[in-house]
């Protein structure tokens, strides 16, 4: 059994499924997604990787990545700042062999030599659209345990009506899979199947050595997909073992379920159930405390460090350094870093990016069925 694990190093993709959510990946990738009001989709995986032991992680980048740097520096709020292992970002065209992937396994191709070179026994593969609280090491224990080639986790869930109503496009996979006595026997690719579904979390345990030697050759092949390519064609004689987990998972699929998922934060319940586990880290922001001034009024809110409330907010999550002047109301909205809403303006279903300004005495409101969005650096 696998207890402590510096026998495993993670590898996370940050840009899977960045196309899901075009106005929020203009300018950054999934990973850098702002989340929770103060944290980004990689912080989930990465401190649950931490948290687990997992101190050589590498994140392999496609394209808008400079936010991610800047998010994760060198990796010291994670304790990833190491002479040996820590936190290694692999940038497109880093060398001559790395290439502008788009499945896991040309991304990972363009590693071979780093995990050739590594010391290992098992790696754990991760994308970065999901906000969980994950025990790898439990997740690792029961793919040793088992002798499984692959150990993969899902959830038992509906299909989220996003990736139903999703068109269908090779970058845009999602599986769900069918199994016999915890063993996988079928890798179903964009399922319309009704009802609660096994539906993977895109997370994997492999040995290191089994991965290098399946990477090779499907990437000799023109391969292209891990599950897809690798997997779901090999069924029949490779041992993969399904792993359910029972915790918190807020799936962001489109701008809706961006939304929703954070919206979700301001139940008490599901804020417990995603950070009472293991702590999130994430790059600190020295700020002061928010600031209620005379007369503000807030109701069922999640505000981060820095802001500044005069008006009136209620049902909304706020990002640091929000400020709402007097006379201003807020209501069902998610404010990115640093948006203003200036005195007298009034919000609803709202999601604002960084640096908004909604200037004095305006009204924009959305619905709960299509919230509206307002891009960085804009003003209305």
């Amino acid at each position: 059994m696998v207890n402590s694990n510096a026998d495993a190093l993670g590898i996370i993709f940050p840009n899977s499924y960045d196309s899901l959510v075009p106005e929020l990946v203009s300018e950054r990738l999934m990973a850098s997604i702002p989340f929770a009001s103060r944290y980004r989709m990689v912080d989930f995986i990465l401190s649950s990787m931490v948290n687990c032991g997992i101190g050589n992680v590498s994140i392999i980048v496609r394209k808008n990545y400079h936010s991610l740097m800047d998010h994760l520096g060198s990796g010291r709020e994670w304790d990833l700042t190491r002479k040996n292992g820590g936190l290694n970002i692999v940038p497109p065209f880093a060398e001559k062999t790395v290439k502008v992937y788009n499945g896991r396994v040309e991304a990972l191709a363009s590693i071979l030599d780093f995990l050739r070179s590594q010391k290992e026994k098992y790696v754990v593969m991760s994308d970065a659209n999901i906000a969980v609280n994950f025990d790898f090491n439990a997740m690792i224990d029961a793919h040793v345990e088992s002798g499984a080639d692959v150990t993969v986790a899902y959830t038992e869930e509906k299909i989220p009506a996003s990736a139903l109503a999703a068109h269908v496009e090779n970058k845009n996979l999602y599986y769900t899979l069918s199994m016999e006595d915890g063993w996988v026997k079928d890798l179903m690719i964009n399922s319309k199947a009704p009802g609660i579904q096994n539906f993977s979390m895109n997370i994997y345990i492999v040995g290191r050595e089994f991965l290098i030697e399946q990477i090779s050759n499907a990437y000799a092949h023109g391969y292209v997909f891990f599950e897809r390519d690798i997997l779901a064609p090999q069924l029949d004689k490779l041992k993969v073992k399904a792993f359910r987990y029972d915790g918190y998972v807020a799936h962001i699929s489109d701008m809706k379920s961006y939304f929703d998922e954070n919206m979700k934060m301001l139940k008490e319940e599901n804020v417990n159930a995603l950070f009472a586990a293991s702590p999130i880290y994430t790059k600190i922001r020295d700020d002061n405390p928010t600031r209620y001034i005379s007369g503000a009024k807030a109701k069922n809110i999640m505000a981060a460090d820095g802001c500044v409330i005069e008006g009136e907010v209620e049902n909304s999550i706020l990002f640091r350094g929000v400020k709402i002047a007097k006379g201003a109301k807020v209501k069902n909205c998610v404010l990115m870093q640093d948006t203003v809403v200036e005195a007298d303006a009034n919000i609803e279903y709202i999601i604002s990016d960084k640096n908004v300004t909604i200037t004095a005495g305006k009204e924009v409101k959305g619905t709960d069925t299509f919230p509206v969005y307002v891009a960085k650096y804009q003003k209305v």
